[in-house]
């Protein structure tokens, strides 16, 4: 009688534990943090970057001995580039989808091919020294591709590709992001491009700084040594040293307003 006994609240002692550790379970799984998208990664990224401000101030900045201006006017980003020399002032101008070419402040005509082709090159600065905030544009699709450790230190990585429909003359170019797992701060990017016999860009951000509350950064700009190289595996080039520093993108006079 004793032995069935305590057989009995053995088989009750285990099914207690059995219950107590399937309760633990569940709870502790409804409770784990629920894997980011990559739209929330980028809104994160962002918010970290400057947010808002991005909307509601203007910026100023000086490259490769031009000058670029960012405005939000009646709701559109207006962004131009002043080239100036002794005796000329130039000025380009991008409002949404037009663009203007201003000489010492008169409108002059530019034939359609380089109206083009000025317009993608005042775009170009801005949206990288603009990065992350372009990564909501309504063309933009992003797939968020795991995790990836550049450097010794691991990242979220992000494709970003582009509708043809207001992606512009280069919807079809693959971009790549990687974004810290704890400030979720674009460190690295990189993107493959057709034009011109193609290729591939890597780029490492420093010289980290915020101004007025909107974060900047230079990069080191690389590119692939083998143009055929697979872009989703430029990540690993870099950590094997197997890209070329090709220049650096430094901005400097950067104005906030």
């Amino acid at each position: 009688m004793l032995d069935f006994t305590i057989m009995n609240k053995t088989k009750t002692m285990k099914y207690l534990f059995a219950v107590a550790f399937l309760i633990l379970f569940v709870s502790c799984k409804e409770n784990a943090p629920k894997p980011l998208t990559a739209q929330e990664i980028v809104d994160k990224a962002i918010e970290a970057s400057g947010g808002e401000l991005y909307k509601n101030h203007s910026t100023g900045f000086a490259f490769r001995g031009k000058t670029y201006h960012s405005k939000n006017e009646n709701g559109k980003i207006v962004l131009d580039r002043i080239s100036a020399t002794d005796s000329i002032t130039i000025r380009d101008v991008k409002n949404g989808n037009d663009y203007e070419r201003y000489i010492n402040d008169s409108l002059v005509a530019v034939p359609d091919s380089m109206a083009v082709r000025y317009a993608n090159s005042v775009n170009s600065v801005h949206y990288f020294a603009r990065l992350p905030y372009g990564l909501n544009d309504g063309a933009v699709n992003k797939e968020l591709l795991g995790k990836e450790t550049i450097g010794g230190k691991e990242y979220y990585k992000v494709k970003v590709t582009f509708d043809q429909q207001g992606g512009g003359d280069d919807f079809d170019d693959t971009y790549l992001y990687w974004f810290d797992i704890e400030t979720f701060k674009a460190d690295y990017l990189a993107y493959d491009f057709h034009v011109n016999g193609g290729g591939q860009r890597f780029r490492k951000a420093y010289n980290e700084r915020y101004v007025n509350g909107i974060r900047f950064v230079d990069y080191e700009n690389y590119k692939a040594k083998n143009v055929d190289s697979d872009i989703l595996e430029i990540g690993q080039l870099y950590n094997k040293g197997e890209l070329e520093l090709l220049s650096k993108v430094e901005l400097t006079n950067i104005q906030v307003d």
